[in-house]
């Protein structure tokens, strides 16, 4: 056997470098799930369609579960961004309007979820997974009154990055479990699908991904929890093979790099979908982020031989600047 080779990251959860929120595996873990920004119970805001027989227009609130410091700014943003977009139907209507619920996080999603109204729902901070187990309890005339802006990176832009780092083609693998099994169709042509069962030993489907080069990481309980991730991390690493994260706090615990989306850029696209619902009566479907930026673990970029230019570190996509 050969000598084993040390992480760069070595120590406590966090190190590595790269920037992007601190923390290490756990709070990697609960932000790409969704779970670490699980709404808080305050409101915001009035002005929605009403009922479609009297349609004299919207109202809008921010529904969320707590008032942690990192919920009220997410609320406090948001706000300032659907203002402009519904402050021009009259205010004496405003009993009259139909309410557009924005769902802060898990908890808020499941309780407006779960409301008896004629209302829009639009969720965000949180992750396909999650939104999917809700919405698969729905009856479906329900879910087509809702949308959602996922907490996690789009794997085609993770894909994209993926080709910035090493400007060549390399195999990619993504290790899926029946939680996440929709992404399937999504993963086709982009990686290498793995499943997981629970009850295997995760260093057996390790084993089975050993030949690629890059690991595709998506938000899935089952497989990154707090068994599986450090060690996830270290067997990969070990074997030379990169880990592209779904949080920043990911790639302070030991993964290569990501994509990720700023609170502001998460809000900025909620203000998109909800501009164009406000304008056409036509509800987005859900959507992964389309405003981002890169973090990259410089670190581990070294230890696995990529050379990180410009173009990597720069990748992002900005969002518009909305008049207000």
């Amino acid at each position: 056997m050969g000598s084993r080779r040390v992480p760069p990251w070595r120590g406590n959860d966090g190190g590595g470098g790269g920037g992007g929120g601190g923390g290490g595996v756990l709070p990697a873990i609960a932000l790409g799930i969704g779970l670490a920004l699980s709404a808080s119970a305050g409101a915001a805001g009035v002005i929605s369609p009403t009922p479609s027989a009297d349609p004299t227009g919207f109202r809008f609130q921010i529904v969320t579960a707590d008032d942690s410091g990192v919920t009220r700014r997410i609320a406090d943003d948001l706000y300032k961004q659907l203002v402009p977009i519904f402050g021009g139907f009259r205010t004496e209507l405003a009993q009259h309007r139909r309410m557009v619920y924005v769902a802060i996080g898990p908890v808020a999603l499941r309780n407006v979820a779960a409301r008896k109204c004629d209302c829009v729902v639009i969720a965000a901070f949180t992750s396909s997974q999650v939104w999917r187990s809700v919405t698969d309890a729905l009856q479906p005339a329900r879910v087509l009154t809702m949308t959602a802006i996922y907490a996690e990176p789009a794997p085609v832009d993770q894909l994209r990055l993926i080709e910035l780092l090493y400007k060549r083609p390399v195999r990619v693998a993504a290790i899926v479990s029946s939680n996440t099994g929709f992404l399937k169709p999504t993963l086709q042509g982009i990686a290498e699908i793995e499943h997981y069962d629970p009850s295997e030993d995760i260093n057996v489907v390790l084993n089975r991904i050993g030949k690629t080069e890059v690991l595709l990481a998506m938000p899935d309980r089952s497989v990154y929890n707090t068994e599986n991730v450090r060690n996830i991390l270290l067997s990969t690493y070990r074997h030379n093979q990169a880990v592209i994260g779904f949080s920043a706090d990911m790639v302070m615990a030991g993964a290569l790099a990501t994509t990720y989306s700023t609170i502001e850029q998460i809000n900025a696209q909620v203000a998109d979908v909800a501009n164009e619902f406000v304008a056409t009566g036509e509800l987005a479907p859900p959507q992964f982020p389309r405003y981002f930026s890169t973090v990259i673990n410089e670190g581990v970029a070294r230890s696995l031989d990529v050379a990180v230019d410009d173009a990597a570190r720069h990748f992002s996509r900005r969002a518009p600047v909305r008049r207000q």
